[in-house]
């Protein structure tokens, strides 16, 4: 039977609505969040670093990750250095490459070099991790953000590329690997069994914390409930032939 209180993986909440932010700081369970220019857009956010302040205001001792959106490197650079700036549980998401296809490898090194501390992000590929690893100092922490949902879109199974992640690392030990935009609760189970340090996640995945271990039995139940009520709600009907009705 699974249980939110075996789980060692750590949960980091996803998103940028503000008062979500809030309901997530204050449960426990999350230990950190994570946030992107896609989300703040979905969110109305309109000024990027009055938002980020706000966010710091009530989140301060926990990891927050804030990301670059120049792509231009020397640019992207500037911004993580103005964004690492702003609060010593900052970390600042690169892009593992900018739209060029150029490998963001020098930069992460100057940055992680400099003790930056960084959350590199939009990974997929074993040999993505393996370009990170060979430039990230074994002195700053980083994140190494795998994104394990976009993976299985594909058809493809996540699993043994996170574990190959985290085999690639396992020389960098302040270097954790995220389990990036997962699809399903289940996901939280299957990155925690596999030693996964943090799993990331929306706000509608998180929601479902509650229904961990719950009976199926009862569950099935609530889903006929639900679908029984939904039609009455409608006021759907289907009139019934004589035909039909001579069948039974």
């Amino acid at each position: 039977m699974p249980s939110v209180d075996r789980l060692r993986i750590q949960l980091f909440a996803d998103g940028a609505e503000l008062e979500v932010i809030r309901r997530m700081a204050a449960n426990p369970l999350i230990k950190g969040f994570t946030t992107n220019p896609t989300l703040m857009r979905k969110a109305g956010v309109s000024d990027y670093v009055a938002f980020a302040r706000e966010v710091l205001r009530i989140v301060p001792d926990r990891p927050i990750s804030f990301e670059v959106f120049s792509d231009d490197f020397a640019e992207m650079e500037l911004q993580a250095l103005e964004i690492a700036a702003w609060g010593p549980n900052v970390f600042v998401k690169i892009p593992i490459t900018n739209t060029r296809r150029e490998s963001s490898a020098p930069l992460v090194s100057r940055l992680s070099a400099a003790g930056v501390q960084l959350n590199v992000t939009a990974i997929l590929t074993d040999a993505q991790v393996a370009d990170m690893a060979a430039v990230l100092s074994p002195r700053t922490a980083c994140f190494i953000s795998v994104f394990a949902g976009r993976i299985a879109d594909t058809g493809r199974d996540p699993i043994p590329v996170v574990a190959r992640s985290l085999a690639i690392l396992r020389d960098l030990p302040l270097a954790k690997v995220i389990w990036a935009s997962p699809r399903e609760l289940l996901n939280v189970f299957q990155a925690d069994a596999i030693g996964c340090h943090v799993i990331t996640a929306t706000t509608d995945v998180l929601n479902k914390l509650s229904q961990v271990g719950k009976d199926l039995t009862g569950f099935s139940l609530e889903t006929v409930e639900m679908f029984r009520k939904d039609a009455l709600a409608a006021g759907y009907t289907i009139p019934v032939s004589a035909s039909a009705r001579s069948g039974l």
